[in-house]
């Protein structure tokens, strides 16, 4: 009889937070977020967390250099910091803003430092004819300069909207999948190696 799958009891499991970058109106962003997870709460050694940027609220303004941010703000990163210190990796779905990613996203990043250090990010990018490919180039050395690393493998769509059907399936799903699951063997990877590193030496900024 089939009693369903059962994770062995030695799978090592990695927490990798899915954050949704866009927080337009009317945002396609949560349809290609929803299907990556989906793809990734397949596997048995992934934890998924999905952060909605639009949900977090950060605001622009920063409170000057030594001084703690004002309750309200305190009260929305409250939202957002602990689970990025929790991830063990990240994966940022982003569209394309004039060339480049939208402005919640380098927010997110600027308001925390420690929380991406020594963890590996992977990108799944949407967009027009470059399939937001050049947001995930620029978001690479912003991360560089937090310490995270970036791993190569991505998934990108193309004319994104062409792609998946009313039901927020993709129409060609053996493509992106076969993606997908190499962005996540990557990104695993690099998760159990700076892992494991941090446990030998704390990582030092």
């Amino acid at each position: 009889m089939n009693r369903g799958f059962v994770m062995p009891e030695n799978t090592e499991r990695f927490r990798v937070a899915v954050i949704v970058g866009s927080v337009r109106e009317g945002r396609f962003g949560t349809t290609v977020a929803d299907w990556f997870a989906g793809q990734a709460r397949q596997r048995a050694d992934v934890e998924v967390d999905v952060i909605d940027l639009a949900e977090v609220g950060l605001p622009l303004t920063f409170p000057a250099f030594g001084s703690a941010p004002a309750s309200e703000t305190a009260r929305a990163l409250e939202k957002v910091t602990p689970r990025l210190a929790a991830a063990d990796a990240f994966v940022v779905v982003t569209p394309e803003y004039n060339h480049s990613f939208p402005a919640s996203l380098k927010n997110v990043i600027d308001w925390h430092n420690a929380e991406w250090h020594a963890k590996p990010v992977g990108f799944v990018s949407y967009g027009g004819l470059s399939g937001g490919l050049r947001a995930v180039e620029h978001l690479r050395p912003v991360f560089a300069e937090v310490h995270a690393v970036t791993v190569r493998e991505t998934v990108s769509f193309h004319q994104a909207w062409e792609r998946f059907d009313a039901e927020g399936r993709p129409v060609d799903p053996a493509g992106c999948e076969t993606a997908a699951k190499a962005l996540l063997d990557q990104l695993l990877w690099w998760a159990r190696a700076l892992r494991e590193a941090r446990a030998v030496r704390p990582y030092a900024a």
